[in-house]
């Protein structure tokens, strides 16, 4: 597998989290397991536990931490639909490293609201993620100083590869892991993880269908850009694949599969009803994978990963309400 990391860098990078991040719990629930069914054994791993309730904090003090002081001084520049953000944004509080956080217009209200206490500046501008990319480039033109990218940046992948470092510490019986896929650091994360101490372990993508360009990619084996990413989804709302992470998953990924926001909505309503935990749909998303992988994965132990907790409380009734 051609990973961007290497398992060394993981282990740096859980050095450099250690003194900020405490290790987040993976918990499995009877009532989960049976409604997967198939005799799977669910490992819940819940990154909505982090104090931006995303595992993206890991990849925002991965980045950070190993940012030379020099360029630290001149700022720092994210595109995000939240969570990145959210990761940037704390990271800079600890360095104490001013940030731009750029959004598009209409981006979750709590989001945007958790990056300003932070502290960090919030740009809102531009459609989607892509666009709000492109702001943020134009900015460091006029204003200098580093983009943090949320997949194409080596630290940033490190950064979320400590999440199955930590899930395999925790549960080493794991013969699976299906994880949804936005970018693709916290999968390649995954894959980089097993290929050095479990390379029996393997590892399912999953994206939403409405924003698909990773999963079209995997299925070409070649790159792939949509012309739209309109999911419930935020935080797998992106229409490219991405040069860093693109060539692991096509050469490591098991199988790639999408799902519908149908799918993604039943899940946070499972995850709200057998784990008691507030869930973003992109923090469903594996869920929802699960169940359609079901009998391919039937009598194994799976993990997956609440990845974030971030859902406004707009679509959270709209999703309890079944309007979602």
């Amino acid at each position: 597998m051609n990973s961007p990391i290497a398992i060394d860098d993981v282990y740096a990078a859980r050095e450099r989290l250690a003194p900020y991040l405490a290790p987040t719990p993976m918990f499995t629930y009877p009532l989960l397991d049976e409604w997967v069914g198939h005799g799977i054994r669910v490992h819940v791993k819940h990154e909505n536990f982090q104090p931006t309730n995303s595992f993206k904090v890991r990849n925002g003090l991965s980045f950070m931490s190993a940012l030379p002081a020099d360029r630290r001084d001149r700022g720092v520049v994210a595109a995000t639909r939240g969570n990145h953000g959210l990761g940037i944004a704390f990271a800079g509080r600890v360095f104490g490293v001013r940030t731009t956080i750029c959004v598009p217009v209409g981006n979750n209200p709590d989001k945007n609201a958790g990056v300003r206490a932070l502290g960090a500046r919030l740009v809102e501008e531009g459609r989607d993620y892509d666009e709000s990319l492109v702001v943020a480039q134009r900015i460091l033109a006029e204003e200098g100083g580093t983009l943090a990218h949320s997949t194409n940046d080596r630290n940033v992948v490190a950064g979320a590869a400590t999440m199955s470092l930590e899930a395999l510490s925790q549960v080493p019986e794991l013969n699976a892991m299906v994880i949804a896929i936005g970018g693709g650091s916290q999968a390649v994360g995954a894959l980089t993880v097993a290929q050095a101490l479990r390379p029996s372990l393997t590892v399912y993508g999953v994206q939403a269908a409405g924003a698909s360009a990773a999963h079209d990619s995997w299925h070409a084996k070649t790159m792939r850009s949509v012309d739209s990413a309109s999911t419930i989804a935020d935080g797998l709302a992106t229409r490219t694949a991405y040069e860093l992470t693109f060539p692991a998953l096509r050469d490591g990924l098991a199988g790639f599969i999408t799902v519908t926001d149908g799918e993604i909505t039943e899940a946070m309503r499972v995850l709200l009803r057998t784990t008691h935990s507030l869930v973003e749909p992109a923090g469903a998303a594996g869920l929802a994978g699960l169940q359609a992988l079901a009998p391919t994965l039937a009598g194994q132990c799976v993990g997956i990963v609440i990845s974030g907790g971030n859902v406004d409380e707009a679509t959270l009734r709209q999703v309890l309400d079944r309007r979602a």
